[in-house]
This record gives C-alpha cells, sequence and structure tokens, in this order.
C-alpha cells in the first residue's frame, strides 16, 4: 500500500520569546516535519504582530508560513507534535491543491529567516548600552 503524499500550507505561531532564538525555533520545525516523512518546499516569515488574545501568556507573535510536502497518513502526528511543543503556540495546517509547486518555491524565504535569526541572535549578544547620568540643574546666583 502506497502512502498519497498531499501538499500543505502550514502557518506556525510561535511566541515572543521563542522568537528572540528564531534559529532555534526553525530548526525546530523543520525536525517535527522531517519526524512525519514531510519536505519543505518553501517557508517564511509571514508577520510578526500583536496577538488579538493571550496565547499562552504571550500577547505578541511571529508567524511562519510552510509549504510542505507529506504523507497524509502522516498528518496527525505531525500535528500531535506541533500541540505538545512548547516551542509552537499554534498551527494552521490546510491541504493545497490550488498551487503549483513552482508557485509554492516562488514563495520561499529561508534565506531571509536564515538572515533575520542571525541578526536577531547579534542583537540579544550585544551589552545593554547604560543610560548617560542627568545633570542636576544648577541653581542660578543672583547679581
Amino acid at each position: 500500500m502506497s502512502k498519497r503524499v498531499y501538499n500543505y500550507e502550514i502557518m506556525f505561531l510561535i511566541g515572543q520569546a521563542q522568537s528572540g532564538d528564531l534559529a532555534s525555533g526553525i530548526t525546530h520545525i523543520e525536525e517535527i516535519i522531517n519526524r512525519a516523512s514531510g519536505e519543505v518546499i518553501a517557508m517564511k516569515k509571514w508577520d510578526e504582530r500583536r496577538l488579538a488574545y493571550e496565547v499562552a501568556g504571550q500577547k505578541r507573535g511571529l508567524y511562519i508560513l510552510a509549504y510542505v510536502k507529506m504523507p497524509g497518513t502522516s498528518l496527525a502526528n505531525f500535528e500531535r507534535d506541533c500541540n505538545l511543543s512548547e516551542k509552537i503556540l499554534r498551527t494552521m495546517t490546510l491541504r493545497v491543491d490550488h498551487m503549483t509547486v513552482d508557485e509554492m518555491k516562488a514563495t520561499d524565504d529561508r534565506l531571509g529567516l536564515a538572515t533575520e535569526a542571525k541578526l536577531r541572535a547579534e542583537k540579544k549578544e550585544l551589552p545593554p548600552i547604560p543610560e548617560a547620568p542627568v545633570a542636576e540643574p544648577v541653581e542660578q546666583m543672583e547679581a
């Protein structure tokens, strides 16, 4: 019996705390996809915004959109792994029949994601800039 392979569009929501270590979050997402015998066709940052309501105590989140080729029989295990993950707040998975693989590949921005992850990591490592002391106002002498 052969496994039917379908293309899926998956929206991942990761919390603001995890988005600080974006490289780790992306790697985690790719590991979950690989465990489900999936193959990433394209992945990109969709948006980072304030959430309409708190999700797991998070007020802001980073959305990552991925197009994935995966056997239909692996979908349940994939969704279970996403729900058990502490790094992923929410996912939404849709089967994509209206797009060609070339259209999906055209949206790929994994290089941009890697660059942003590197910049976020460098920003995190920088020490905070100390505030300059505020001078006390000098009272003027009367002449």
